[in-house]
């Protein structure tokens, strides 16, 4: 196979990339040294931006279609957490020297597959080659309702809590593919790595959510740390109850085996599900708008005044907890 570097960028960005910038006019091809967008009337630009790292966030070795995903997925999920509607994406990407054509193929396919899951369009970015390890950074676009756009600083006292999906999978999932079985099933470990390997950014939910959620963002660094996020842009304490964080059937066998426990997937990260806060009044509502998504939502606690995260468990003891998240730094 030719090595990548053999091949000019130009070439590389015309016969892999530019296919993907179909359908958005502002993307001018991939030919120009910028793009240009304009919002709907009465919406706004919603921006976000995130960076994974070969070794950090995703194991070398994974294949290269997820990496794109994840590449992708990661940046969605905070457009999930605004409510807004994904639009468009950039991609920065800095290749390690010895990348192959199969592999940059097989890369592209990924963000195809991708782009017609979740609606969205490549309109602009980067291509290095680096003696370093393979770094992606996307700049996602979406659109939301003028002034609508959901914060993570709007919980109010007296809110509910609530989360999508289940907590703790892809922590476990990383575990699995560095070698440790949990002593589970082939099935159940399939389905841990999955979550790992590729996220699912809850794009519906976070549009369903819109007009009923106060406040919103998505769970990347760890459940407690991000509630703790929220907690402190709105000045408030968020109290979880342990018992009531959902778990997928593969988290609960882990712990079951012994082989994990609650206390560390809490403080894990790479989840990726929406944490959001709505009043007590709308329960029904979002029990109707999860049942229609086909999303899992969880009521896992409750906004109070004061400040910080508290978990408790079923006996009513607070848990004492190492750490609250994964932070680089």
């Amino acid at each position: 196979m030719t090595p990548a570097k053999r091949r000019g960028e130009f070439e590389l960005i015309a016969e892999l990339f530019a296919p993907l910038s179909k359908g958005e006019p502002g993307a001018f091809g991939l030919t120009d040294d910028a793009a240009a967008l304009k919002p709907k009337p009465g919406h706004d630009i919603v921006l976000t931006t995130d960076a994974i790292v070969a070794g950090v966030h995703f194991l070398p070795d994974d294949p290269p279609a997820t990496i794109a995903q994840k590449a992708l997925r990661v940046n969605l999920s905070d457009i999930a957490a605004k409510g807004a509607k994904p639009r468009a994406y950039m991609l920065t990407a800095a290749f390690p020297d010895n990348t192959d054509d199969a592999w940059l193929k097989a890369f592209a396919e990924g963000l195809k597959h991708d782009q017609k899951k979740f609606g969205l369009t490549l309109i602009g970015g980067d291509t290095v080659a680096t003696p370093g390890p393979l770094t992606l950074s996307v700049v996602a676009i979406g659109e939301v309702a003028q002034g609508r756009m959901l914060r993570r600083a709007h919980a109010k006292a007296g809110d509910d809590v609530w989360v999508t999906g289940t907590i703790g999978d892809a922590a476990l999932g990383l575990r699995i593919l560095r070698g440790d079985d949990l002593g589970l099933s082939e099935r159940h470990r399939a389905s841990l790595v999955a979550r790992y390997r590729v996220p699912e950014p809850r794009v519906t939910a976070g549009q369903g959510i819109l007009a009923i959620a106060h406040g919103c963002l998505d769970v990347s660094d760890g459940l407690v740390a991000d509630v703790g996020h929220m907690a402190k842009a709105s000045k408030v304490a968020i109290e979880l109850r342990a018992a009531d964080i959902p778990l997928a059937a593969a988290t609960q066998a882990a712990i079951a085996n012994e082989r994990a426990n609650l206390v560390d997937l809490l403080t894990a990260g790479d989840d990726y599900e929406l944490a959001f806060t709505a009043a007590p009044a709308d329960r029904a509502r979002l029990t109707a708008l999860a049942a229609k998504l086909k999303i899992r939502f969880t009521r896992i606690g409750k906004v109070a005044k004061g400040k910080g995260v508290r978990v408790y468990a079923q006996d009513g003891a607070q848990l004492t907890l190492d750490r609250s998240g994964f932070t680089h730094f």
